[in-house]
């Protein structure tokens, strides 16, 4: 067999894409294939049905795992750094938390300074630690003094300069972004070019960190996150090449962040898109050698679409995001905990979180194989096509003046904005799911007492005075969350009757449907099995309270059962199920003014609802 290869199912004749194209047509019977079959991503890129060999006939040329330009990872293996990040208190507790992590798994850390702490007390933190095994990320921290400290561990510490892995964490650029105000850039340029020049002995110690994951967690598409991340990388390489550092020096300390949202596959071929454009970017400065095109990642699961409504979901996100983010060949990542929307993370949502790494690497085994998406016609394509339209906004960044320049004029901000405004609509139509939130809530769930609303819901940075507009970053579910929390938080909460009468399967299929609609804004729904007679449900409505009615019938049936109800002593609101488009003019005339049905922009119309039971007082 090794000397003869046979090639398997030689025996059946090969099929030609038209020919495949001529079945799909005669499926369709006539409809628009384009329509019926090709979507089309938020960052407006076709993706069709299938793919085929042909498909890859211009794409980008990939090579081999850990070789330039990078597409296929930047190692021969897909292992990954678990990350956690830790508070820093004071040295003993802290070092104890760690050294428990590290036997759980955990070998990459961001520290959090909420206060500087003196270089003594930091050196006795680190000397307690296995400094090459682990990578640690700085954020808050002094980083003359963390150098400082390194310096002194390896001259009296038994440390070589190699052992130190991690990055300081500083991005001037990405705190601009969030704050509005942009820092003086000469000054913040020089420092970091000290700080360069001052790490260069620890080559496996990164300076700068860039936060594309800002872009991301503000709403913005896939490619939006890899141009702007891309923006702000090749203004610090401008920036600190014009004080003579040379890309050699600089490549190796930068690394970059992102968040990992729920697209599946766009994810995973974000991350190979983005590696062969940063490294065409390191080769255009005419780096010594590729290997030091290689762009170290590190990856998040994304805040845009976690909730705090059914928060057990939110594990269920972050899996998927998680596995994006490893089978796309990320450095690092942190998985963060579901229950961090809406409180502290506790011991178990902590646990959790790792536990969901350590699961795919020691069971799924996903650490084995480097890029096992490689040779997916689908996926090599996404890649492609992903990297082309991020390589194209971020050369329309750069003939704008790069970076800053678009930020300082609300180029960025409007950019993002506009996307975000067509998910929001999105998630307020139902045409994107949040489960638990915008689709099948569950309606014994109550969350007000237990919700931080400083963590849920942080204050927006007011921009009075600042250099631009801040990019705002929020959550998807935010508009339903606060509508149903308004019910839970209210005196009386709204009680929905459903009036289910007539044809037994449409006033079924209409009652889940309007028990569904309204259960988003935390009414309380009172459900039947059915009437006999009108007049008999709406005497049961009135006794219940009921502060709307839902006739869930047929629309045939509709204009025969609804002036009963009109004429009748309740005085809350009538809402038919449906849009009964033949029946429409003459319910209307008959006094009827809601309609919930599926085209329905359901964040808007319970909105409406909320201010007619005065819930928006």
């Amino acid at each position: 067999m090794a000397e003869g290869k046979e090639k398997l199912f030689s025996e059946f004749p090969s099929v030609s894409t038209s020919q495949w194209e001529q079945v799909i047509e005669k499926d369709l019977k006539g409809a628009d294939y384009s329509k019926k079959l090709v979507w089309r991503s938020p960052d407006d890129l076709p993706v069709k049905p299938y793919y085929r060999a042909e498909d890859l006939d211009d794409v980008l040329e990939t090579g081999m795992p850990g070789q330039f330009p990078f597409i296929r990872g930047n190692k021969t293996s897909n292992a990954w750094l678990i990350r956690q990040d830790i508070e820093f208190t004071n040295e003993e507790e802290t070092a104890a938390k760690l050294l428990r992590l590290i036997d759980r798994g955990v070998l990459s850390f961001c520290l959090i300074a909420k206060e500087q702490c003196k270089s003594d007390e930091f050196f006795d933190f680190l000397s307690k630690l296995p400094l090459g095994k682990i990578e640690l990320n700085f954020s808050g921290f002094e980083p003359i003094m963390i150098l400082d400290v390194l310096d002194k561990l390896t001259t009296s510490g038994g440390y070589s300069y190699s052992d130190f892995k991690g990055s300081l964490g500083l991005d001037p650029l990405g705190d601009f972004v969030l704050s509005g105000r942009l820092q003086e850039e000469e000054e913040s340029f020089d420092r970091l070019a000290e700080l360069i020049e001052r790490s260069a002995r620890f080559p496996a110690l990164r300076v700068i960190e860039i936060h594309a994951s800002y872009f991301n967690n503000a709403g913005s598409t896939t490619v939006q996150a890899m141009a702007f991340g891309l923006g702000l990388a090749n203004e610090y390489l401008v920036e600190l090449t014009d004080r003579d550092l040379i890309i050699d020096d600089l490549a190796r300390k930068i690394g970059f962040h992102f968040a990992v949202g729920p697209n599946y596959f766009f994810e995973l071929a974000k991350f190979r898109a983005f590696r062969a454009l940063w490294s065409r970017i390191v080769e255009s400065y005419g780096a010594a050698s590729n290997d030091i095109a290689r762009a170290h990642v590190h990856a998040e699961t994304s805040q845009w679409n976690k909730t705090i409504f059914d928060p057990h979901v939110n594990l269920l996100r972050t899996t998927t995001e998680a596995m994006s983010a490893v089978l796309g060949g990320i450095d690092s990542l942190t998985v963060r905990p579901f229950d961090e929307t809406y409180k502290e993370p506790d011991e178990i949502s902590l646990r959790l979180a790792r536990n969901q790494q350590l699961l795919l690497r020691e069971e799924a085994y996903l650490d084995k194989v480097a890029d096992p998406g490689a040779g997916s016609y689908y996926i090599e394509k996404l890649t492609d096509s992903i990297a082309r339209e991020a390589w194209k906004l971020f050369q329309d960044l750069e003939g704008k003046g790069g970076f800053t320049e678009s930020f300082l004029s609300g180029l960025i901000q409007d950019a993002v904005a506009r996307v975000a405004e067509k998910k929001d609509k999105r998630v307020s139509e139902r045409k994107e799911i949040l489960l638990g939130t915008n689709q099948y809530p569950n309606i014994l769930e109550e969350v007000s007492g237990n919700v931080d609303s400083s963590r849920a819901y942080p204050p927006v940075i007011d921009p009075t005075g600042a250099d631009a507009q801040p990019l705002i970053r929020y959550r998807g579910a935010e508009g339903f969350e606060k509508l149903r929390l308004r019910s839970e938080e209210s005196k009386k909460k709204p009680i929905v009757f459903l009036l289910t009468i007539g044809n037994p399967d449409m006033r079924k299929a209409r009652a889940g449907f309007a028990s569904n609609f309204f259960a988003c804004a935390g009414y309380e729904i009172i459900e039947n099995i059915g009437f006999a007679k009108v007049e008999d449900g709406v005497e049961k409505a009135i006794e219940a309270q009921a502060d709307i009615i839902v006739l869930c019938s047929s629309d045939s049936e509709y204009p025969g059962f609804v002036r009963p109800i009109i004429n009748s002593p309740f005085e809350g609101e009538l809402v038919v199920a449906g849009y009964p488009k033949a029946e429409l003019d003459e319910l209307k005339k008959a006094g009827v003014r809601h309609f919930i049905h599926m085209k329905s922009n359901v964040l808007e119309t319970l909105q409406g609802y909320n201010q007619l039971l005065g819930l928006n007082d």
